[in-house]
């Protein structure tokens, strides 16, 4: 199992210029129904699923480990599960992470203004993507 600790440490490598999350903020996580890891130290998914729905937590690679289709495997086997709908907040200036869930069949459905608080100050705002299966 992934630990709380080594996740942050993945966390802070991706998300620069946000305030990462620490050990004890995925662990409190960790502890809650639902809340499942896809990944590794390297590269994950944290999601929370209930009653066929899950929210994609977060999403982090590493540096070292990017460009290697790791994000996108995770997010495939996260697709594959027997799941109604899949929810998720990304920053509207993270293209990256707009693309891979676009081309995964996530559909923009709302935005959050100023969701994301920057470690420079700027507030930037979230699209809500949604996925679900196709019938």
């Amino acid at each position: 199992m992934t630990t709380p600790a080594a996740l942050a440490t993945t966390h802070a490598l991706a998300f620069t210029d946000q305030r990462p999350w620490s050990a004890d903020e995925f662990a409190d996580l960790m502890d809650q129904f639902g809340v499942a890891v896809i990944g590794d130290a390297h590269s994950f998914i944290l999601t929370r699923t209930i009653a066929g729905e899950a929210e994609i937590l977060t999403l982090a690679t590493a540096p070292a480990h990017q460009r290697k289709g790791l994000a996108r495997n995770h997010l495939k086997t996260l697709l594959e599960q027997r799941l109604d709908r899949v929810f998720l907040e990304v920053a509207v200036n993270n293209m990256p992470a707009i693309a891979l869930y676009t081309a995964a069949g996530f559909q923009i459905i709302g935005r959050r203004r100023h969701y994301y608080h920057l470690t420079s100050g700027e507030m930037v705002d979230a699209q809500v993507m949604a996925w679900a299966p196709k019938p």
